[in-house]
Protein backbone atom coordinates (compact mmCIF):
# COMPACT_ATOMS: atom_id res chain seq x y z
CA UNK A 1 0.00 0.00 0.00
CA UNK A 2 1.47 3.37 -1.07
CA UNK A 3 0.30 6.45 0.83
CA UNK A 4 1.45 9.86 -0.42
CA UNK A 5 1.51 11.53 3.00
CA UNK A 6 1.22 10.18 6.53
CA UNK A 7 -2.31 10.38 7.92
CA UNK A 8 -2.95 11.27 11.56
CA UNK A 9 -5.80 10.10 13.77
CA UNK A 10 -6.41 11.70 17.17
CA UNK A 11 -8.38 9.76 19.78
CA UNK A 12 -9.96 11.74 22.61
CA UNK A 13 -12.20 10.69 25.47
CA UNK A 14 -15.07 12.21 27.37
CA UNK A 15 -17.46 11.68 30.30
CA UNK A 16 -15.12 9.46 32.32
CA UNK A 17 -11.61 8.03 32.24
CA UNK A 18 -10.84 4.32 31.70
CA UNK A 19 -13.38 3.96 28.88
CA UNK A 20 -10.82 2.15 26.76
CA UNK A 21 -9.31 4.71 24.37
CA UNK A 22 -6.18 2.59 24.19
CA UNK A 23 -8.13 -0.53 23.24
CA UNK A 24 -10.17 1.32 20.59
CA UNK A 25 -6.97 2.86 19.17
CA UNK A 26 -5.28 -0.57 19.19
CA UNK A 27 -8.29 -2.25 17.56
CA UNK A 28 -8.49 0.34 14.79
CA UNK A 29 -4.74 0.06 14.24
CA UNK A 30 -5.05 -3.74 14.05
CA UNK A 31 -7.74 -3.48 11.37
CA UNK A 32 -5.78 -0.92 9.32
CA UNK A 33 -2.68 -3.09 9.62
CA UNK A 34 -4.69 -6.10 8.42
CA UNK A 35 -5.71 -4.04 5.37
CA UNK A 36 -2.07 -3.53 4.44
CA UNK A 37 -1.23 -0.20 6.07
CA UNK A 38 1.82 0.50 8.24
CA UNK A 39 0.42 1.83 11.50
CA UNK A 40 1.75 2.95 14.88
CA UNK A 41 0.09 4.38 17.99
CA UNK A 42 1.29 7.14 20.29
CA UNK A 43 0.15 8.03 23.83
CA UNK A 44 0.03 11.71 24.81
CA UNK A 45 -0.12 11.81 28.61
CA UNK A 46 -1.09 15.06 30.38
CA UNK A 47 0.70 14.44 33.69
CA UNK A 48 3.83 16.43 34.55
CA UNK A 49 6.02 13.45 35.43
CA UNK A 50 8.61 13.05 32.67
CA UNK A 51 7.71 9.34 32.42
CA UNK A 52 5.94 6.72 34.59
CA UNK A 53 9.27 5.31 35.83
CA UNK A 54 9.12 7.10 39.18
CA UNK A 55 5.36 6.70 39.66
CA UNK A 56 3.98 4.35 42.29
CA UNK A 57 2.01 1.53 40.60
CA UNK A 58 -0.98 2.51 42.78
CA UNK A 59 -0.92 5.84 40.92
CA UNK A 60 -0.45 4.63 37.38
CA UNK A 61 -0.49 0.85 37.16
CA UNK A 62 2.34 -0.95 35.40
CA UNK A 63 5.35 0.89 34.00
CA UNK A 64 5.86 -0.62 30.55
CA UNK A 65 9.38 -0.72 29.04
CA UNK A 66 10.15 -0.54 25.31
CA UNK A 67 13.05 -2.20 23.52
CA UNK A 68 14.95 1.09 23.34
CA UNK A 69 14.70 1.53 27.12
CA UNK A 70 11.83 3.99 27.53
CA UNK A 71 9.67 3.73 30.66
CA UNK A 72 6.17 4.31 29.34
CA UNK A 73 2.44 4.12 29.93
CA UNK A 74 0.88 0.65 30.12
CA UNK A 75 -1.22 1.40 27.03
CA UNK A 76 1.92 0.90 24.93
CA UNK A 77 1.75 -2.71 26.04
CA UNK A 78 -1.71 -2.94 24.46
CA UNK A 79 -0.40 -1.34 21.28
CA UNK A 80 2.36 -3.95 20.98
CA UNK A 81 0.13 -6.89 21.93
CA UNK A 82 -2.42 -5.96 19.24
CA UNK A 83 -0.02 -4.91 16.46
CA UNK A 84 2.71 -7.48 17.17
CA UNK A 85 5.32 -4.77 16.53
CA UNK A 86 7.57 -2.83 18.93
CA UNK A 87 7.04 0.73 20.10
CA UNK A 88 9.75 3.19 21.18
CA UNK A 89 10.53 6.31 23.21
CA UNK A 90 8.67 8.35 20.59
CA UNK A 91 5.40 6.50 21.24
CA UNK A 92 4.86 8.02 24.70
CA UNK A 93 4.95 11.76 25.34
CA UNK A 94 4.10 13.43 28.66
CA UNK A 95 3.53 17.06 29.62
CA UNK A 96 6.66 16.78 31.73
CA UNK A 97 8.73 15.76 28.74
CA UNK A 98 7.30 18.61 26.65
CA UNK A 99 7.98 21.23 29.32
CA UNK A 100 11.44 19.82 30.01
CA UNK A 101 12.32 20.15 26.33
CA UNK A 102 10.94 23.71 26.06
CA UNK A 103 12.70 24.86 29.25
CA UNK A 104 16.00 23.38 28.04
CA UNK A 105 15.62 25.33 24.79
CA UNK A 106 14.85 28.52 26.69
CA UNK A 107 17.94 28.05 28.89
CA UNK A 108 20.11 27.59 25.78
CA UNK A 109 18.71 30.78 24.28
CA UNK A 110 16.97 29.07 21.37
CA UNK A 111 14.00 31.47 21.64
CA UNK A 112 16.26 34.56 21.39
CA UNK A 113 14.87 36.18 24.52
CA UNK A 114 11.19 35.91 23.57
CA UNK A 115 8.58 35.33 26.24
CA UNK A 116 7.99 31.57 26.35
CA UNK A 117 4.26 30.75 26.41
CA UNK A 118 1.82 27.83 26.17
CA UNK A 119 0.93 29.02 22.66
CA UNK A 120 2.96 28.78 20.50
CA UNK A 121 5.95 27.23 22.29
CA UNK A 122 4.37 24.37 24.24
CA UNK A 123 1.86 23.56 21.49
CA UNK A 124 4.60 23.69 18.83
CA UNK A 125 6.67 21.21 20.86
CA UNK A 126 3.66 18.87 21.15
CA UNK A 127 3.10 19.13 17.39
CA UNK A 128 6.76 18.31 16.75
CA UNK A 129 6.51 15.13 18.85
CA UNK A 130 3.22 14.11 17.20
CA UNK A 131 4.62 14.52 13.69
CA UNK A 132 7.97 12.87 14.48
CA UNK A 133 6.66 9.30 14.00
CA UNK A 134 5.38 10.14 10.53
CA UNK A 135 8.29 12.39 9.53
CA UNK A 136 10.55 9.59 8.27
CA UNK A 137 7.70 7.98 6.31
CA UNK A 138 7.97 4.70 8.19
CA UNK A 139 4.22 4.74 8.82
CA UNK A 140 1.16 5.37 6.68
CA UNK A 141 -1.04 6.15 9.67
CA UNK A 142 -0.11 7.50 13.11
CA UNK A 143 -2.79 7.22 15.80
CA UNK A 144 -2.36 9.56 18.78
CA UNK A 145 -4.32 8.78 21.93
CA UNK A 146 -4.74 11.76 24.27
CA UNK A 147 -4.88 10.69 27.90
CA UNK A 148 -7.54 11.85 30.34
CA UNK A 149 -10.86 13.38 29.33
CA UNK A 150 -11.92 16.50 27.45
CA UNK A 151 -12.30 19.35 29.92
CA UNK A 152 -9.32 18.36 32.07
CA UNK A 153 -7.15 21.43 32.63
CA UNK A 154 -3.92 19.50 32.09
CA UNK A 155 -4.98 18.15 28.68
CA UNK A 156 -5.87 21.55 27.19
CA UNK A 157 -2.43 22.16 25.56
CA UNK A 158 -2.66 18.77 23.83
CA UNK A 159 -6.19 19.45 22.57
CA UNK A 160 -5.09 22.86 21.28
CA UNK A 161 -2.02 21.37 19.58
CA UNK A 162 -4.00 18.71 17.74
CA UNK A 163 -6.66 21.30 16.83
CA UNK A 164 -3.90 23.27 15.12
CA UNK A 165 -2.63 20.13 13.41
CA UNK A 166 -6.07 19.35 12.04
CA UNK A 167 -6.29 22.91 10.70
CA UNK A 168 -2.86 22.56 9.06
CA UNK A 169 -3.37 19.03 7.69
CA UNK A 170 -6.99 19.21 6.55
CA UNK A 171 -8.13 15.83 5.19
CA UNK A 172 -4.89 14.17 6.32
CA UNK A 173 -6.09 14.29 9.95
CA UNK A 174 -9.15 12.94 11.69
CA UNK A 175 -10.70 13.02 15.19
CA UNK A 176 -12.28 10.05 16.96
CA UNK A 177 -14.07 10.82 20.23
CA UNK A 178 -14.92 8.04 22.70
CA UNK A 179 -17.72 8.64 25.19
CA UNK A 180 -20.02 6.74 27.53
CA UNK A 181 -23.72 6.11 27.02
CA UNK A 182 -24.82 5.14 30.53
CA UNK A 183 -27.80 2.89 31.24
CA UNK A 184 -30.13 4.03 34.03
CA UNK A 185 -31.71 0.89 35.46
CA UNK A 186 -34.34 2.86 37.36
CA UNK A 187 -35.87 4.13 34.12
CA UNK A 188 -34.56 1.37 31.86
CA UNK A 189 -33.05 3.92 29.48
CA UNK A 190 -29.76 4.63 27.76
CA UNK A 191 -28.85 8.30 28.15
CA UNK A 192 -27.09 10.33 25.44
CA UNK A 193 -26.83 13.62 27.33
CA UNK A 194 -23.32 12.90 28.73
CA UNK A 195 -22.11 12.35 25.15
CA UNK A 196 -23.74 15.58 23.99
CA UNK A 197 -22.05 17.55 26.80
CA UNK A 198 -18.72 15.89 26.08
CA UNK A 199 -18.85 16.81 22.40
CA UNK A 200 -19.94 20.33 23.35
CA UNK A 201 -16.81 20.65 25.54
CA UNK A 202 -14.71 19.44 22.60
CA UNK A 203 -16.37 21.96 20.27
CA UNK A 204 -15.62 24.75 22.76
CA UNK A 205 -11.96 23.86 22.25
CA UNK A 206 -12.35 24.16 18.49
CA UNK A 207 -12.43 20.43 17.72
CA UNK A 208 -15.22 18.75 15.75
CA UNK A 209 -15.11 14.94 16.04
CA UNK A 210 -15.33 13.05 12.73
CA UNK A 211 -16.23 9.72 14.36
CA UNK A 212 -17.98 9.01 17.66
CA UNK A 213 -17.42 5.71 19.46
CA UNK A 214 -20.06 5.11 22.11
CA UNK A 215 -19.13 2.79 24.97
CA UNK A 216 -22.24 0.99 26.20
CA UNK A 217 -23.50 -1.99 28.20
CA UNK A 218 -26.55 -2.40 25.95
CA UNK A 219 -27.13 -2.42 22.20
CA UNK A 220 -27.78 1.02 20.76
CA UNK A 221 -30.89 1.44 18.64
CA UNK A 222 -30.69 3.11 15.20
CA UNK A 223 -32.84 5.93 16.60
CA UNK A 224 -30.39 6.60 19.40
CA UNK A 225 -27.47 6.67 16.98
CA UNK A 226 -29.36 9.12 14.74
CA UNK A 227 -30.09 11.34 17.74
CA UNK A 228 -26.41 11.44 18.72
CA UNK A 229 -25.38 12.13 15.11
CA UNK A 230 -27.85 15.03 14.87
CA UNK A 231 -26.82 16.69 18.13
CA UNK A 232 -23.08 16.18 17.59
CA UNK A 233 -22.71 17.12 13.90
CA UNK A 234 -21.50 13.64 12.93
CA UNK A 235 -22.67 11.42 10.05
CA UNK A 236 -24.93 8.71 11.47
CA UNK A 237 -22.78 5.93 9.93
CA UNK A 238 -19.83 7.43 11.85
CA UNK A 239 -21.55 6.81 15.20
CA UNK A 240 -19.99 3.53 16.33
CA UNK A 241 -21.23 1.20 19.06
CA UNK A 242 -18.60 -0.24 21.40
CA UNK A 243 -20.51 -2.71 23.54
CA UNK A 244 -18.97 -4.44 26.56
CA UNK A 245 -17.31 -7.75 25.67
CA UNK A 246 -15.83 -10.63 27.68
CA UNK A 247 -12.23 -9.87 26.60
CA UNK A 248 -10.45 -6.85 25.12
CA UNK A 249 -9.32 -9.09 22.26
CA UNK A 250 -12.89 -9.19 20.92
CA UNK A 251 -12.91 -5.44 20.35
CA UNK A 252 -11.20 -5.54 16.90
CA UNK A 253 -13.86 -8.02 15.75
CA UNK A 254 -16.64 -5.73 17.03
CA UNK A 255 -15.05 -2.69 15.40
CA UNK A 256 -14.81 -4.58 12.11
CA UNK A 257 -18.53 -5.41 12.38
CA UNK A 258 -19.21 -1.70 12.99
CA UNK A 259 -17.01 -0.85 9.94
CA UNK A 260 -14.87 1.59 11.93
CA UNK A 261 -11.85 0.95 9.71
CA UNK A 262 -13.83 1.50 6.51
CA UNK A 263 -15.32 4.77 7.79
CA UNK A 264 -11.91 6.06 8.85
CA UNK A 265 -10.24 5.16 5.54
CA UNK A 266 -13.00 6.84 3.53
CA UNK A 267 -12.75 10.01 5.61
CA UNK A 268 -8.97 10.06 5.15
CA UNK A 269 -9.32 9.50 1.39
CA UNK A 270 -7.46 6.18 1.50
CA UNK A 271 -8.33 3.01 -0.46
CA UNK A 272 -9.86 0.19 1.58
CA UNK A 273 -7.08 -2.18 0.56
CA UNK A 274 -7.48 -5.90 1.10
CA UNK A 275 -10.22 -7.22 3.37
CA UNK A 276 -8.77 -7.69 6.88
CA UNK A 277 -7.48 -11.23 7.39
CA UNK A 278 -8.13 -11.94 11.07
CA UNK A 279 -7.91 -15.73 10.80
CA UNK A 280 -5.10 -16.09 13.37
CA UNK A 281 -6.81 -13.59 15.66
CA UNK A 282 -10.07 -15.55 15.52
CA UNK A 283 -8.21 -18.81 16.12
CA UNK A 284 -6.73 -17.28 19.28
CA UNK A 285 -10.20 -16.19 20.42
CA UNK A 286 -11.58 -19.65 19.71
CA UNK A 287 -8.90 -21.29 21.89
CA UNK A 288 -9.34 -18.65 24.57
CA UNK A 289 -13.11 -19.06 24.76
CA UNK A 290 -13.14 -22.86 24.50
CA UNK A 291 -10.41 -24.13 26.83
CA UNK A 292 -10.02 -27.88 27.28
CA UNK A 293 -8.45 -27.53 30.74
CA UNK A 294 -8.04 -25.00 33.53
CA UNK A 295 -5.12 -24.17 35.82
CA UNK A 296 -4.75 -21.77 38.71
CA UNK A 297 -1.60 -19.69 39.11
CA UNK A 298 -0.67 -17.91 42.35
CA UNK A 299 0.57 -14.43 41.43
CA UNK A 300 2.47 -13.15 44.44
CA UNK A 301 3.28 -9.45 44.75
CA UNK A 302 2.76 -6.38 46.89
CA UNK A 303 0.39 -4.49 44.57
CA UNK A 304 -2.16 -7.26 44.03
CA UNK A 305 -5.08 -5.00 44.97
CA UNK A 306 -4.41 -3.20 41.69
CA UNK A 307 -4.32 -5.76 38.90
CA UNK A 308 -3.06 -3.15 36.40
CA UNK A 309 0.26 -3.16 38.29
CA UNK A 310 0.88 -6.57 36.69
CA UNK A 311 -1.00 -5.96 33.43
CA UNK A 312 1.59 -7.48 31.06
CA UNK A 313 1.92 -10.64 33.18
CA UNK A 314 -1.87 -11.08 33.17
CA UNK A 315 -2.00 -10.70 29.39
CA UNK A 316 0.99 -13.03 28.87
CA UNK A 317 -0.86 -15.67 30.90
CA UNK A 318 -3.91 -15.22 28.67
CA UNK A 319 -1.77 -15.63 25.52
CA UNK A 320 0.11 -18.67 26.85
CA UNK A 321 -3.07 -20.22 28.21
CA UNK A 322 -4.71 -20.04 24.78
CA UNK A 323 -1.56 -21.51 23.21
CA UNK A 324 -1.94 -24.48 25.58
CA UNK A 325 -5.73 -24.63 25.08
CA UNK A 326 -6.36 -23.95 28.73
CA UNK A 327 -7.85 -21.22 30.88
CA UNK A 328 -5.45 -19.63 33.35
CA UNK A 329 -7.06 -18.37 36.53
CA UNK A 330 -5.00 -16.05 38.70
CA UNK A 331 -5.04 -16.31 42.48
CA UNK A 332 -3.92 -12.88 43.69
CA UNK A 333 -1.84 -13.25 46.88
CA UNK A 334 -0.40 -10.30 48.79
CA UNK A 335 3.19 -11.08 49.76
CA UNK A 336 2.87 -9.20 53.07
CA UNK A 337 0.22 -11.69 54.17
CA UNK A 338 2.33 -14.82 53.61
CA UNK A 339 4.31 -16.63 56.32
CA UNK A 340 5.59 -20.14 57.07
CA UNK A 341 2.37 -21.01 58.92
CA UNK A 342 -0.13 -20.07 56.19
CA UNK A 343 1.73 -20.58 52.90
CA UNK A 344 0.34 -24.08 52.30
CA UNK A 345 -3.21 -22.90 52.90
CA UNK A 346 -2.67 -19.88 50.63
CA UNK A 347 -1.39 -21.83 47.62
CA UNK A 348 -2.74 -25.37 48.13
CA UNK A 349 -5.29 -25.00 45.29
CA UNK A 350 -2.74 -23.46 42.91
CA UNK A 351 -0.95 -25.38 40.16
CA UNK A 352 1.96 -22.95 39.78
CA UNK A 353 3.54 -19.91 41.41
CA UNK A 354 4.76 -16.65 39.90
CA UNK A 355 6.69 -14.14 41.99
CA UNK A 356 6.19 -10.77 40.37
CA UNK A 357 8.63 -7.89 39.82
CA UNK A 358 8.88 -5.02 42.28
CA UNK A 359 11.14 -2.81 44.35
CA UNK A 360 11.80 -2.23 48.05
CA UNK A 361 11.71 -4.36 51.17
CA UNK A 362 7.93 -4.51 51.75
CA UNK A 363 6.60 -8.06 51.43
CA UNK A 364 10.02 -9.59 50.69
CA UNK A 365 9.94 -12.22 53.45
CA UNK A 366 6.58 -13.49 52.24
CA UNK A 367 7.96 -13.90 48.73
CA UNK A 368 10.94 -15.84 50.10
CA UNK A 369 8.56 -18.19 51.94
CA UNK A 370 6.62 -18.74 48.68
CA UNK A 371 9.81 -19.50 46.71
CA UNK A 372 10.88 -22.01 49.36
CA UNK A 373 7.48 -23.71 49.24
CA UNK A 374 7.63 -24.02 45.43
CA UNK A 375 11.18 -25.39 45.52
CA UNK A 376 10.60 -27.98 48.26
CA UNK A 377 7.19 -29.14 47.05
CA UNK A 378 8.08 -29.31 43.32
CA UNK A 379 5.46 -26.71 42.40
CA UNK A 380 6.23 -25.12 38.98
CA UNK A 381 7.80 -21.75 39.74
CA UNK A 382 8.49 -18.64 37.65
CA UNK A 383 10.38 -15.72 39.19
CA UNK A 384 10.48 -12.48 37.19
CA UNK A 385 13.11 -9.76 37.87
CA UNK A 386 12.82 -9.34 41.66
CA UNK A 387 11.17 -12.79 41.57
CA UNK A 388 14.45 -14.29 40.34
CA UNK A 389 16.38 -12.42 43.03
CA UNK A 390 13.98 -13.79 45.68
CA UNK A 391 14.63 -17.34 44.43
CA UNK A 392 18.39 -16.74 44.73
CA UNK A 393 18.10 -15.32 48.28
CA UNK A 394 15.88 -18.23 49.40
CA UNK A 395 18.29 -20.81 47.96
CA UNK A 396 21.25 -19.11 49.64
CA UNK A 397 19.53 -19.08 53.02
CA UNK A 398 18.04 -22.56 53.04
CA UNK A 399 20.33 -24.64 50.81
CA UNK A 400 23.70 -22.89 51.07
CA UNK A 401 22.95 -22.15 54.77
CA UNK A 402 23.92 -18.47 54.51
CA UNK A 403 21.25 -17.56 57.03
CA UNK A 404 21.59 -13.78 56.58
CA UNK A 405 21.83 -13.89 52.76
CA UNK A 406 20.02 -10.94 51.21
CA UNK A 407 20.01 -8.26 48.57
CA UNK A 408 21.81 -5.04 49.41
CA UNK A 409 18.60 -3.31 48.30
CA UNK A 410 16.95 -4.68 51.46
CA UNK A 411 19.98 -5.00 53.77
CA UNK A 412 23.14 -3.06 52.95
CA UNK A 413 25.09 -4.67 55.80
CA UNK A 414 24.36 -8.33 54.96
CA UNK A 415 27.43 -10.59 55.17
CA UNK A 416 26.23 -12.54 52.13
CA UNK A 417 25.05 -10.07 49.45
CA UNK A 418 23.99 -12.69 46.90
CA UNK A 419 22.13 -9.88 45.10
CA UNK A 420 24.07 -6.62 44.84
CA UNK A 421 23.84 -3.19 43.24
CA UNK A 422 25.20 -3.22 39.68
CA UNK A 423 28.62 -1.59 39.39
CA UNK A 424 27.44 1.06 36.93
CA UNK A 425 24.58 2.01 39.30
CA UNK A 426 26.78 2.84 42.31
CA UNK A 427 27.42 6.48 41.37
CA UNK A 428 23.82 7.20 40.32
CA UNK A 429 21.66 9.38 42.58
CA UNK A 430 18.78 10.44 40.28
CA UNK A 431 15.89 7.99 40.17
CA UNK A 432 14.22 8.72 36.82
CA UNK A 433 15.33 6.77 33.75
CA UNK A 434 18.59 5.59 35.32
CA UNK A 435 18.02 1.85 35.74
CA UNK A 436 19.31 -0.81 33.36
CA UNK A 437 16.55 -0.37 30.81
CA UNK A 438 15.65 -1.86 27.45
CA UNK A 439 16.61 -4.94 25.44
CA UNK A 440 19.87 -6.78 26.09
CA UNK A 441 21.31 -10.01 24.72
CA UNK A 442 21.38 -13.23 26.71
CA UNK A 443 23.26 -16.45 25.84
CA UNK A 444 21.43 -19.63 26.89
CA UNK A 445 22.99 -22.94 27.85
CA UNK A 446 21.84 -25.96 25.88
CA UNK A 447 19.89 -28.73 27.61
CA UNK A 448 18.25 -26.17 29.91
CA UNK A 449 14.48 -25.72 30.20
CA UNK A 450 14.84 -22.12 29.07
CA UNK A 451 16.84 -23.09 25.97
CA UNK A 452 14.22 -25.70 25.11
CA UNK A 453 11.49 -23.07 25.47
CA UNK A 454 13.13 -20.57 23.13
CA UNK A 455 14.63 -23.13 20.77
CA UNK A 456 17.69 -20.96 20.13
CA UNK A 457 20.94 -20.11 21.96
CA UNK A 458 20.77 -16.29 21.90
CA UNK A 459 17.81 -14.10 22.85
CA UNK A 460 17.04 -10.40 23.39
CA UNK A 461 14.86 -9.42 26.35
CA UNK A 462 13.86 -6.19 28.11
CA UNK A 463 15.16 -5.18 31.53
CA UNK A 464 14.28 -2.78 34.31
CA UNK A 465 16.49 -3.20 37.38
CA UNK A 466 19.42 -1.86 39.41
CA UNK A 467 20.49 -5.01 41.28
CA UNK A 468 22.04 -8.20 39.94
CA UNK A 469 23.12 -11.70 40.86
CA UNK A 470 26.48 -11.47 42.66
CA UNK A 471 28.66 -13.87 40.66
CA UNK A 472 31.14 -14.11 43.56
CA UNK A 473 28.74 -16.81 44.77
CA UNK A 474 28.16 -18.47 41.39
CA UNK A 475 30.19 -21.63 42.15
CA UNK A 476 28.38 -22.09 45.49
CA UNK A 477 25.01 -22.02 43.75
CA UNK A 478 25.99 -24.27 40.85
CA UNK A 479 27.59 -26.87 43.11
CA UNK A 480 24.41 -26.97 45.22
CA UNK A 481 22.06 -27.41 42.24
CA UNK A 482 20.93 -23.95 41.09
CA UNK A 483 22.42 -23.34 37.64
CA UNK A 484 23.07 -20.10 35.77
CA UNK A 485 21.69 -21.05 32.35
CA UNK A 486 21.46 -17.57 30.82
CA UNK A 487 24.27 -14.99 30.82
CA UNK A 488 24.79 -11.64 29.11
CA UNK A 489 27.61 -12.32 26.61
CA UNK A 490 29.32 -8.94 27.21
CA UNK A 491 28.94 -8.22 30.93
CA UNK A 492 28.65 -11.87 32.07
CA UNK A 493 25.65 -10.78 34.16
CA UNK A 494 23.58 -13.81 35.19
CA UNK A 495 20.18 -13.39 33.53
CA UNK A 496 18.56 -16.80 34.13
CA UNK A 497 18.77 -19.34 36.94
CA UNK A 498 17.21 -22.79 36.95
CA UNK A 499 17.01 -25.88 39.15
CA UNK A 500 17.37 -28.79 36.68
CA UNK A 501 15.96 -31.54 38.94
CA UNK A 502 12.76 -29.59 39.61
CA UNK A 503 9.63 -29.93 37.36
CA UNK A 504 10.01 -26.24 36.37
CA UNK A 505 11.87 -23.77 38.56
CA UNK A 506 13.06 -20.78 36.54
CA UNK A 507 14.05 -17.25 37.51
CA UNK A 508 14.76 -14.53 34.94
CA UNK A 509 16.28 -11.09 35.57
CA UNK A 510 14.48 -9.67 32.53
CA UNK A 511 10.78 -9.05 31.84
CA UNK A 512 9.49 -11.61 29.30
CA UNK A 513 5.91 -10.41 29.84
CA UNK A 514 6.62 -7.17 27.96
CA UNK A 515 7.13 -8.96 24.64
CA UNK A 516 4.24 -11.43 24.72
CA UNK A 517 1.63 -10.72 22.04
CA UNK A 518 -1.60 -12.31 20.84
CA UNK A 519 0.01 -13.78 17.73
CA UNK A 520 3.36 -14.56 19.40
CA UNK A 521 2.83 -15.71 22.99
CA UNK A 522 6.08 -15.53 24.92
CA UNK A 523 7.88 -18.92 24.82
CA UNK A 524 8.74 -18.85 28.55
CA UNK A 525 5.13 -18.31 29.58
CA UNK A 526 4.00 -21.01 27.13
CA UNK A 527 6.59 -23.43 28.56
CA UNK A 528 5.63 -22.52 32.13
CA UNK A 529 1.92 -23.19 31.55
CA UNK A 530 2.77 -26.43 29.72
CA UNK A 531 4.85 -27.55 32.73
CA UNK A 532 2.00 -26.57 35.07
CA UNK A 533 -0.42 -28.69 33.02
CA UNK A 534 1.91 -31.68 33.01
CA UNK A 535 2.56 -31.39 36.74
CA UNK A 536 -1.13 -30.94 37.61
CA UNK A 537 -1.92 -34.34 36.06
Amino acid sequence: MIVATTKYIFVTGGVTSSLGKGIIASSLAKLLQARGYKVTIQKLDPYINVDPGTLNPYEHGECYVTEDGAETDLDLGHYERFLNSPTSQANNVTTGRIYQSVINKERRGDYLGKTVQIIPHITDEIKKYVKFLGSKRKFDVVISEIGGTVGDIESLPFIEAVRQLKWEMGSDALFIHLTLVPYLSASGELKTKPTQHSVKALLENGVQPDVLVLRTEHTLSPGLKEKVALFCNVNKEAVIESIDVSTIYEVPIKMKEEKLDEIVLKKLGLPLGVAPDLKQWNEFLLRFKNPKKEVKIALIGKYVELHDAYKSICEALIHSGAANECRVKIEWIHSEKINEENIERKVKDCDGIIIAPGFGHRGIEGKIVAAKYARINNVPFFGICLGMQIAVIEFARNVLKFSDADSTEMNESTKHPVIDLMEEQKEITDKGGTMRLGAYACQLKKDSKVYNAYGKPKIMERHRHRYEFNDTYLKNFEDAGMKAVGVNPETKLVEVVEIPNHPWFVGVQFHPEYSSTVLQPHPLFVAFIKAVLEHSK
